[in-house]
């Protein structure tokens, strides 16, 4: 318990970069504090603190040790809250990992879950996620993913821009229009058109080619008469109920997706992700049915 009272001195000051302020958290004196640190540091043989009469900071070898203490007194935290925390009342912070794609659809529920659980602070973040959410297929096979929905690829394109260019009676006429492709931000690779019959890439002779690597971008443009687009289903539903597009080519597209909610294989889950996976599955997020089973 001396290793630990140690390590959770040191995580404090290091946060705060003050022993008095890593003292008022702590409920301890700031001498206590400065004693835990020292012991800590004569154990391990290295200086962990930069001190002066003023400032505190931490040393290269410190920094690089916050990061494995934090992970330790976190991982103590969630096997205590497995044992005190109810599953109606989750707490604490919950990173999520959100696909661009899926903002527009997806945040109304999260919305939901926050006004459901106030007590869950929900983190939108990249990188040291808690719970994920993508679309596409699943490689990883260290994480465990359920199936939220799914959804299908159309062609798009405004009155306007059909009134003018006439609407192509085949995917072979498209290579006569111009189209909008988009630009995966992660590869650099442009997404293929999957139609019926044929494949069309951002190569094919067009009249005209935008790329672009935000989907928003595509619908916007497109709304705007610039072109025909290749979007999901899901995030044309207001611009078409608005009239500012409409579907072209209905049911020439093959291609199909689907979200899953993905979250590390850990015996254990903390009760704020078991809940978040266990709403978000049952969410009315408005996609096409699915299957909802898990796999690993």
């Amino acid at each position: 318990m001396d290793s630990l009272t140690s390590l959770t001195s040191f995580v404090r000051t290091a946060e705060t970069l003050s022993f008095v302020q890593a003292a008022r958290l702590l409920g301890i004196s700031a001498s206590a504090v400065g004693k835990n640190v020292a012991r800590l540091e004569h154990k391990l043989g290295v200086r962990l603190f930069n001190r002066s009469t003023r400032n505190v900071s931490l040393t290269a070898e410190g920094a690089a040790f916050l990061t494995r203490c934090q992970s330790i007194l976190e991982q103590i935290q969630e096997a205590e809250s497995e044992l005190t925390s109810s599953l109606s009342q989750p707490t604490g912070k919950l990173r999520i990992s959100l696909p661009v794609i899926g903002y527009r659809l997806l945040l109304p529920a999260l919305t939901a879950f926050s006004r459901l659980y106030p007590q869950v602070e929900l983190d939108l973040i990249d990188e040291g996620v808690d719970v994920a959410i993508r679309s596409g297929e699943l490689a990883d096979s260290r994480l465990i993913a359920r199936t939220l929905g799914g959804f299908r690829f159309v062609l798009c394109a405004s009155p306007a821009y059909l009134a003018e260019y006439s609407a192509p009676g085949s995917p072979a006429e498209l290579a006569a229009h111009k189209c909008i492709f988009f630009r995966f931000p992660a590869t650099g690779l442009i997404q293929p058109w999957e139609l019926r019959g044929m494949r069309l890439t951002g190569d094919f002779r067009a009249a005209a080619v935008m790329t672009v690597n935000n989907i928003e971008a595509a619908i916007r443009l497109s709304a705007a008469g610039m072109g025909i687009a290749y979007v999901p289903d899901f995030v044309l539903r207001e611009a078409m109920d608005e009239g500012q597009l409409q579907e072209v080519l209905p049911g020439c597209c093959v291609k199909d997706g689907h979200f899953s909610v993905l979250w590390p294989a850990s015996r254990y889950l903390s009760p704020r992700i078991r809940c978040f996976i266990d709403f978000i599955a049952a969410a009315e997020i408005p996609l096409s049915p699915a299957s909802a089973s898990p796999t690993t």
